[in-house]
């Protein structure tokens, strides 16, 4: 092909194409047409580039139309068909015209195959594992003993008896001598409520607690020996007061959980109550002192005797009864001991029957068995001995 003829890749016909020759508008801002072998007036010759040898084309085939017998289809990669997950179906029913004037039958539904049987759930009960002492912490000991039926109390039994008993001796010894010597077997039954009372309630170790409650003790003590025993009232409520909103400062301070933060809260707000309180003894009389931790150190003992409870019981209150006379005969308080001592026993009781509850362990047996008697006894014997006195 030469190069005069038209070039179908370029789209170039010298023979076609309008060329300028004379001056016209700038050209500089548009594109130069590309050489012919004859520049134009006005155009500035180029140097030609050397052509290069053109490859030789294939003749080009006459054209043809199209024959779409002749058309033979191209192969395409097949695609796997969407399948759903398979459900079951019904049967499709062959279509019948319907006439006019009948109702449509509904079509039947599949039977579903009935399904097996399920076995029937455990009980409630036979999940539970063994008690918690063995690691398993879904059930405690006392709740797996409501369970089997059995009672969660255990009772401190004879050594923390006799350690009571101990313990109420030198008060009853040491109420004679003095406030100052009463202050020292006072301020040991003070510091075993504190830390017995905390143990008790799961809390353990409870050192702020357990040092603010001890601390809440020594400061009603010292507030009882500065002021007197005809101010001991106001000395003693005054601390309690203050001891309770030291209790709310104490768990607000605290970064555990709301429900822990309660717990901490009311035991804490009860052993420094019961720290407090016990500093009645300082306040009573040393003939109702006497008289009334003699008495608890006769309940206590009897109380811890291997017979049945009721039995155990009555005659704690009649042995405590008895006490309170003899010591009360001693002293000048008579027949009014009886009934101090009575009264004493109760409270003793009561806090005897709070040291066993729950599943309670050994050193709760040591701590708050020991103490719970004589200080939940200490208001009463305040109170009847400033009464009866």
């Amino acid at each position: 092909m030469s190069s005069d003829q038209y070039d179908p890749y370029t789209g170039y016909d010298p023979e076609r194409t309008q060329q300028w020759e004379g001056p016209t508008w700038d050209t500089r801002n548009h594109a130069q047409l590309p050489e012919t072998g004859t520049a134009g007036a006005g155009y500035p010759q180029q140097p030609q580039q050397p052509q290069q040898p053109q490859q030789p084309q294939q003749p080009q085939q006459p054209y043809q139309a199209y024959d779409p017998a002749q058309a033979q289809p191209q192969p395409y990669p097949q695609q796997a068909a969407y399948q759903p997950y398979p459900q079951a179906q019904a049967p499709r029913q062959p279509y019948q015209p319907m006439a006019t004037g009948v109702r449509p039958q509904p079509v039947p539904e599949p039977q579903q195959v009935p399904e097996a049987p399920q076995a029937a759930a455990p009980e409630a009960g036979a999940g539970y594992g063994p008690a918690t002492v063995a690691g398993n912490a879904r059930v405690t000991d006392a709740q797996r003993a409501r369970l089997e039926g059995r009672s969660p109390i255990i009772e401190p039994g004879m050594q923390p008896a006799l350690l009571t008993a101990v313990l109420g001796a030198l008060l009853a010894v040491a109420a004679p001598l003095g406030s100052y010597a009463l202050v020292v077997p006072l301020v040991v039954l003070q510091a075993v409520t504190a830390a017995g009372w905390f143990r008790l309630n799961g809390m353990w170790p409870a050192r702020q607690g357990i040092a603010l409650a001890f601390l809440g003790g020594l400061v009603a003590d010292v507030a009882v020996l500065a002021a007197g025993r005809d101010h001991a009232p106001a000395a003693i409520i005054g601390p309690l007061a203050v001891w309770v909103i030291l209790s709310l400062v104490l768990q607000l301070r605290s970064h555990a959980s709301p429900d822990e933060r309660m717990y901490g809260l009311m035991a804490t707000v009860a052993s420094s109550a019961l720290t407090i309180l016990a500093t009645g003894y300082l306040g009573a009389t040393a003939d109702a002192v006497s008289v009334g931790a003699a008495a608890v150190a006769v309940a206590a003992v009897v109380r811890a005797l291997p017979v049945p409870t009721p039995v155990s019981v009555v005659i704690s209150l009649l042995a405590a009864a008895g006490a309170g006379y003899a010591v009360g005969g001693m002293n000048g308080l008579g027949a009014n001991g009886a009934a101090l001592g009575a009264a004493a026993a109760v409270c003793a009781l009561i806090g005897h029957r709070a040291a066993s509850y729950d599943y309670p362990s050994r050193f709760v047996h040591f701590t708050a068995g020991v103490a719970l008697p004589l200080a939940a006894a200490g208001p009463v014997v305040w109170m009847l001995g400033r009464a009866l006195g």
